[in-house]
């Protein structure tokens, strides 16, 4: 995978939280670490596809959950990847 979207959060709770209602809404998501381009703390994060996003979005709106920010992970040359926020 070239590109990965990801959702990070400051809260373990809220990102639990968010994981189960993006599965019941059929999103396809994964739990994983903040990658180190996002934030070199501890922390837990969602992994969704790039068609999702705009759901991923409401779903946080709609349930006031707090999060760090959306990203793209960018994998470049040599092994390396870029971070951008998203808005």
């Amino acid at each position: 995978m070239e590109t990965m979207y990801i959702v990070a959060f400051n809260s373990t709770h809220n990102a639990i939280k968010t994981e189960k209602l993006l599965q019941k809404d059929d999103i396809k998501a994964t739990t994983l670490p903040t990658p180190r381009e996002i934030s070199a703390s501890c922390g837990i994060s969602i992994k969704f596809e790039k068609e999702d996003m705009d759901r991923v979005k409401t779903i946080l709106d709609e349930n006031e959950i707090s999060y760090k920010g959306l990203f793209m992970i960018e994998k470049l040359e040599g092994g390396k990847r870029s971070a951008s926020e998203l808005n």
